[in-house]
């Protein structure tokens, strides 16, 4: 008998195997956030990150990191379930998990940039900047493009 329900692990209590990094990458270099993102750059980011798995019945299905200085802010970012996973509460359920981490309490400020996912993100406490003229972000969209056709 399967068990379908949604296992989280972190990077506490294992290492990504190479299985997994290949899911995740494969997963994010199509994304519209991550498209085109080389595989080493993606490793560097994870190895940097903390990250968040979800798994049923042993195969990865879900994801998610943030980059935090564990002290007064965390990024939360790479936030995936795979599609015939999804509606089922995963993305919540590993969102919970990474703000429940013990390493992460007491945070001044939790950020996350995302084109259509509000709706979840506020069910989880997150809301608007109330303040936007104050943030300001320096973006390169096609960073991974250039640097494709560079290397």
């Amino acid at each position: 008998m399967s068990d379908t329900r949604l296992q989280i692990r972190d990077d506490r209590h294992d290492a990504l195997s190479d299985s997994d990094f290949a899911v995740i990458h494969g997963f994010l270099s199509q994304t519209y956030w991550a498209g085109n993102i080389p595989a080493e750059t993606q490793r560097r980011a994870l190895e940097h990150s903390l990250c968040y798995r979800g798994y049923i019945d042993g195969a990865l299905v879900a994801f998610a990191r943030v980059v935090s200085d564990r002290a007064t802010f965390a990024y939360l970012a790479d936030v995936f379930v795979l599609p015939e996973q999804r509606g089922r509460g995963h993305a919540r359920a590993l969102v919970r998990a990474a703000m429940d981490d013990p390493r992460l309490q007491g945070l001044r400020r939790w950020h996350l940039v995302t084109r259509d996912m509000q709706t979840l993100y506020a069910g989880l406490g997150f809301e608007a900047l109330s303040q936007p003229e104050y943030h300001m972000q320096r973006h390169d969209p096609d960073v991974y493009r250039r640097n494709d056709r560079n290397g």
